[in-house]
C-alpha cells in the first residue's frame, strides 16, 4: 500500500467514531511518522497575475480547472490548508509569505498572521518583503521584516530569487541575510527554473552555485535549497549535485525536496537516494510546496515516504526528514 494512505486512523478530525482527539501521523515501516510539510503556499486568487493563473488552472484534474478561483480559493485559506493537512495524517504546516507581484502574485505577512491565527498551534510562518522597490524602500522593508519576524509564529524567512528577479549573488540584497542572523532565523531559498510566466530563468537567478557566496559569508544563518535545484528537465543530476555539494562543504546548507514529482517516477526516489548516499539525511526537510489542488498535500507527502522506503531509510531516519530535521534547523 503506498505510504499516502497509511494514515493514522485517527488522522481525519470527527470522520471516525471513536476518535476522542485527532491522532495525528503517516505510516512508515509500521510505525506512525510525525509530519511536519515546511512549504506551504496560502493567499487570494485575485492577487495572482493572469498568466500565472492560467499556469494554476492548467495544474487541476478536470473538472476542478473550469472553475479554478473556486478551487483554488477552498485550498488556499488557513481552513483549507488545515483541512489538507488533516486529510493527510499531518499534523504541522508552514505558510510562505511570498513577494512577487510580476510573477506568482503576492501573500502579505499581514495576511500570513491572519491565516495562521486559524490554529497557531499547529500553523507557523515565514516572511518576505518586496524586492521591486528596493532602491527607495530599503530600510522601510528591512523594518518590515523585522517586525514580522517579531509576531508570533513566524519561524524564518522566504525568497524566491528567480521570482523576484534578484540574483542570488547580488550584495545589494544581502542585508537580509544580516537580519536572519539578528533574528537567528533560517532563509528558504527557492532553487531551480520555475514554470510560473515572468520569472528570472537565467543561471544567476536559479543556480544554486551562486548561492555559495552568501552561504560563505554568513556561516551563523541556516539557508534552505528549495526544491534540490531542480531545473524541469528529465535528468537532473547536475542541479542535484550543486545543491548536495553545498550541503556537504557547508554545514549550514539545508535540503528540502518538495516539488520534485514527475510523470516518469524518476526525481523523487533519485534524490532521496542521492541524499542517503551522501551522508546529508540530516540535513533534509521535508516539504511538499503544496497545496495545488485538493489532496495534494497528502499524495505527495506519500511519494516523499515511498522513495525513502525504495532508498532503504530507516524509520529513524525517516522520522528525521519528516518532521525532527525541522526542528533542529527552526529551533522549535
Amino acid at each position: 500500500m503506498s505510504a499516502a494512505l497509511r494514515l493514522a486512523s485517527c488522522a481525519v478530525p470527527l470522520l471516525l467514531a471513536g476518535c476522542s482527539a485527532p491522532e495525528y501521523g503517516i505510516e512508515y515501516r509500521g510505525e506512525l511518522l510525525d509530519v511536519m510539510d515546511m512549504h506551504l503556499h496560502f493567499g487570494d486568487w485575485n492577487d495572482i497575475p493572469e498568466r500565472s493563473q492560467d499556469t494554476i488552472a492548467g495544474n487541476f484534474p478536470f473538472p476542478l480547472g473550469l472553475n479554478a478561483q473556486q478551487t483554488a480559493s477552498s485550498v488556499v485559506t488557513g481552513e483549507g490548508i488545515l483541512n489538507q493537512l488533516d486529510g493527510a495524517g499531518i499534523r504541522r504546516g508552514v505558510l510562505f509569505a511570498v513577494y512577487a507581484p510580476r510573477t506568482v502574485g503576492v501573500a502579505t505577512n499581514e495576511q500570513a498572521i491572519v491565516e495562521i491565527g486559524k490554529d497557531p498551534s499547529r500553523l507557523l510562518a515565514l516572511a518576505s518583503l518586496r524586492f521591486d522597490r528596493w532602491s527607495t524602500d530599503r530600510e522601510v522593508e528591512l523594518d518590515a521584516l523585522r517586525a514580522a519576524l517579531g509576531e508570533p509564529g513566524f519561524v524564518g524567512i522566504k525568497l524566491a530569487h528567480a521570482h523576484q528577479h534578484v540574483r542570488f549573488d547580488d550584495p545589494a540584497f544581502f542585508d537580509v541575510y544580516a537580519v536572519a542572523e539578528e533574528f537567528d532565523v533560517p532563509v528558504y531559498m527557492h532553487t531551480g527554473l520555475s514554470p510560473f510566466p515572468g520569472t528570472s530563468q537565467e543561471a544567476p537567478y536559479t543556480d544554486a552555485a551562486f548561492l555559495e557566496t552568501v552561504i560563505a559569508a554568513y556561516p551563523n544563518v541556516r539557508f534552505i535549497l528549495g526544491h534540490l535545484g531542480h531545473d524541469f528537465e528529465p535528468d537532473f543530476s547536475q542541479p542535484l549535485d550543486t545543491v548536495l555539494d553545498l550541503a556537504e562543504d557547508y554545514p549550514n546548507a539545508w535540503l528540502e525536496p518538495s516539488a520534485l514529482r514527475d510523470d516518469a517516477g524518476f526525481r523523487l526516489p533519485f534524490a532521496m537516494q542521492q541524499i542517503r548516499d551522501r551522508g546529508l539525511v540530516d540535513r533534509t526537510i521535508y516539504g511538499s510546496d503544496g497545496p495545488q489542488g485538493p489532496g495534494f498535500v497528502g499524495t505527495y507527502a506519500g511519494l516523499v515516504l515511498d522513495a525513502m522506503e525504495a532508498a532503504g531509510y530507516t524509520t529513524d531516519e525517516a522520522a528525521a526528514v519528516m518532521s525532527h530535521n525541522f526542528d533542529v534547523a527552526f529551533q522549535q
